[in-house]
């Protein structure tokens, strides 16, 4: 049975963390080490079992497959011993998300949360009664395995720490819409589940040099929107910076600045849903990813990383009626918004005004190629205001449909709609239904593969009204639900990060029957007699194009490209609207 301590009085966060376990033997391979080594996965998640056996307010559970064979796990802390998600909602707690080594060469996280969730058991770091917390104690399994010490060049220690790319080779940091990785869809199917009110996802940054410990990327609150969105802009970040500030740590946006220096200002990263922060502001959730800088110690970083969550977490108890009010009133809203945003753009007409230290950068002669080169001036800090370009505004919208229709035949992409917690019903019978379907008109691809895919991008379509017969078995997508914002960003497909940008419906761009020119030409021209339509287009295309007016092929293949010959799912978008 387990043992439940009684709390006790919270101590100091920045005494010294190694000597905080000592009496009970729970101490990390990042404490023994003095800052120096990072727990491995089979230490981490032997740490958290040990944890769960002794202590009723964690409780650790495999929650599905990782790639390579490996086990994703999450460990949950409830002040009152309670796992059961439905309570949480049902009693309005705060629920924070935690990832961590979603890059296992930034492993801050993953020994900041072991000693973090420790003290919470022994009562030494205060969880608010209305927080519950859950724990992702290694996230890329598969990089955390693939350990080395080099790859990782610009980054001050652990003296060993796992790899980026997960089983696959995959950033996973790049997969939520994707979601090609076991982990992403075992990480949202945990996300639908438990419906977090803030996402933490930690990081370590590269990038310019600076004197700050810890930058933070919060989800882009423009983005984010409604009344969510105000709220994490005007109060909820605002006081972890004012927290980090009293315990030590002079935090700044996260530095999104890699080819310049960053004394001038920069612009908020912009995040769309591929990434963890953009993925949840999908579902109205609260995001930040802490980016401890490369250079520094460590142990700083990890202390660092530690004081943050603890600020969250504080933060969090003290404001939870408003993050739940605030969500519940734009989850309610999103379910009759009638328009949404596709894409973002900075606004450089606001702009905040931020203190970033930094070192004065300069260049001298480099010593592997005789050409200047950069390097910044640690004798030479300063402190400086510069702008900080935090307003986005929307540069393309779309009208959300009553509902979609997608055929079963769209496996892969039914089957991310479910995890995503999307509801569906599928057809009892076989049905011709009044739609809107979109044409391909246009599109480019990328030249070179990401991430697994070639991305298509800078889609054009036209919309059509057709009557389309539909199986049995296929799925009607009805919009008045939660998940309304992720089903528009998804399936309408001009939108950057659509599951038609990824590729997942490259079956309908290319031709399966075409037309022999001979045969053709005497059909061709029985068309043209009968659609005096069809016989005016063309007249005005050579009309208006000279190298068309003197081509017999281009003008043959217009004509078969405009007549029912033409096959129907050749560049028709398998995604359709219920206006």
């Amino acid at each position: 049975m387990k043992k439940l301590l009684p709390a006790v009085v919270a101590i100091g966060l920045f005494a010294c963390l190694s000597a905080r376990a000592g009496d009970e033997g729970l101490q990390t391979p990042f404490e023994r080490s003095g800052g120096l080594r990072s727990a491995t996965y089979g230490q981490a998640i032997r740490f958290y079992k040990q944890l769960d056996s002794a202590y009723s307010v964690i409780q650790m559970q495999r929650i599905g497959p990782a790639d390579g064979g490996n086990s994703l796990h999450v460990v949950y802390f409830s002040p009152d011993g309670d796992f059961n998600p439905a309570h949480w909602q049902r009693e309005q707690r705060v629920v924070i998300l935690i990832n961590n080594g979603i890059h296992p060469g930034e492993p801050d996280g993953i020994d900041a949360s072991m000693m973090l969730l420790r003290d919470a058991a022994l009562g030494k770091m205060q969880v608010p009664t209305n927080v519950v917390l859950a724990v992702i104690p290694v996230y890329n399994v598969g990089g955390a395995k693939n350990r080395g010490a080099t790859s990782r060049a610009n980054q001050n220690g652990p003296e060993e720490y796992g790899f980026r790319g997960n089983a696959q080779n995959l950033d996973l940091n790049r997969d939520f819409i994707k979601c090609d990785a076991a982990e992403t869809s075992t990480l949202e199917k945990l996300f639908t589940r438990i419906d977090p009110d803030i996402f933490v996802d930690n990081h370590v940054s590269d990038g310019a040099d600076y004197q700050h410990i810890m930058t933070l990327l919060a989800t882009q609150h423009d983005k984010l929107g409604g009344k969510t969105g105000a709220f994490m802009y005007d109060t909820f970040t605002p006081s972890l910076y004012k927290d980090m500030k009293k315990a030590g740590y002079d935090m700044v946006p996260y530095v999104n600045d890699f080819d310049n220096t960053p004394v001038n200002g920069w612009t908020e990263f912009y995040e769309p849903p591929r990434f963890s922060s953009g993925y949840a502001a999908l579902f109205q959730t609260i995001a930040y990813v802490p980016e401890t800088h490369m250079l520094k110690p460590f142990k700083d970083r990890v202390t660092a990383t530690y004081a943050l969550m603890q600020c969250i977490i504080s933060e969090a108890g003290d404001h939870a009626s408003q993050i739940k009010d605030v969500r519940s009133q734009d989850m309610l809203a999103t379910e009759s918004q009638t328009t949404f945003p596709l894409d973002w753009s900075a606004d450089t007409t606001q702009k905040d005004i931020i203190t970033f230290k930094g070192y004065e950068p300069g260049y001298k002669k480099s010593e592997v190629s005789g050409l200047p080169r950069l390097y910044y001036d640690h004798s030479k800090p300063f402190s400086k205001k510069v702008s900080f370009y935090d307003h986005f505004k929307a540069s393309r919208m779309a009208t959300a449909p009553r509902a979609y229709v997608i055929p079963c035949t769209w496996k892969n992409v039914i089957a991310r709609l479910s995890q995503n917690g999307v509801s569906m019903e599928q057809l009892k019978h076989d049905s011709i239904i009044s739609v809107t379907a979109y044409h391909i008109d246009n599109y480019e691809t990328s030249s070179r593969p990401y991430e697994k895919h070639y991305l298509h991008k800078n889609v054009q379509v036209t919309a059509m009204h057709q009557a389309i017969h539909f199986q049995k078995g296929d799925y009607i997508i009805r919009l008045n639900q939660p998940a309304k914002r992720y089903l528009v960003e998804t399936l309408e497909p001009t939108a950057p990060d659509a599951f038609f940008a990824w590729g997942f419906f490259d079956g309908i761009l290319q031709e399966k029957e075409y037309y022999s020119d001979y045969v053709f030409e005497d059909v061709a021209a029985d068309l043209l007699k009968k659609d005096a339509g069809l016989r005016k287009m063309l007249e005005d295309k050579r009309a208006a194009d000279t190298s068309f007016a003197h081509s017999a092929s281009a003008q043959l293949d217009f004509v078969y490209r405009h007549s029912p010959y033409l096959e129907p799912p050749y560049l028709r978008y398998p995604v359709f609207r219920i206006e």
